[in-house]
């Protein structure tokens, strides 16, 4: 059986009119959420390598950093695989990401055969590039592939989310969570959506006091 994807906003309302169903709390989060955020982002090497580039580094230094990239025709694997590490440390990038992003583009990773790849299969490819771990994979899949039964469950937004909502002592941990997510299947992915929100809102109302 093929997996589910994600292609409109429909998609998303059924997927959490599923899990409205199938877990109350859900349904109790969702009366005090706007409509969630389709999120689908591009496919392929950009998309990546811009996961790369933002890794441990503030949201305006990734942007300055990947501006740089894009400026010099960066930003794909054939440009990458053209020039040495240095140059690549010249546009911004730290030792370790220049490596990061060298092997991306040395990968030879078939992006189209991605696409009709099992969710479980296509995280594992990407995981074996290094420079991308099993979180970075993991929101890949679910919104550049736009599979409906993907989970973060290292994400910490997901964890804290998860602590709130379903009102556990503690923040759970990856494997945890992991284990946690197998209920919401097939529609794991807008789980997280659910989740997401939930967290941003929750965030917004402990501001306020």
């Amino acid at each position: 059986m093929k997996e589910r994807v994600i292609k409109g906003d429909a998609c998303v309302r059924e997927g959490a009119v599923w899990l409205c169903k199938a877990e109350p709390r859900f349904a109790a989060v969702m009366q005090v959420l706007p409509p969630l955020p389709l999120r689908l982002k591009p496919e392929g090497f950009a998309e990546l390598l811009s996961a790369i580039v933002s890794q441990q580094v503030s949201v305006a230094s990734a942007n300055a950093i990947w501006g740089k990239l894009q400026a010099e025709g960066m930003t794909s694997a054939q440009a990458v695989s053209e020039v040495d590490e240095a140059a690549l440390r010249d546009l911004g990038l730290s030792r370790q990401k220049a490596r990061y992003a060298v092997a991306l583009a040395s990968a030879g990773i078939d992006y189209d055969a991605l696409r009709e790849m099992p969710g479980t299969q296509a995280i594992k490819t990407l995981t074996a590039v290094p420079g991308i771990g099993a979180w970075t994979a993991e929101i890949y899949t679910m919104f550049s592939l736009g599979r409906a039964d993907v989970f973060a469950p290292g994400d910490l937004a997901l964890q804290e989310a998860a602590k709130v909502i379903f009102e556990l002592p503690e923040r759970p941990k990856e494997k945890d969570l992991r284990v946690m997510a197998t209920q919401w299947t097939p529609w794991r992915s807008v789980a997280a959506r659910i989740m997401w929100a939930y967290y941003k809102h929750h965030k917004q109302r402990e501001g306020i006091r």
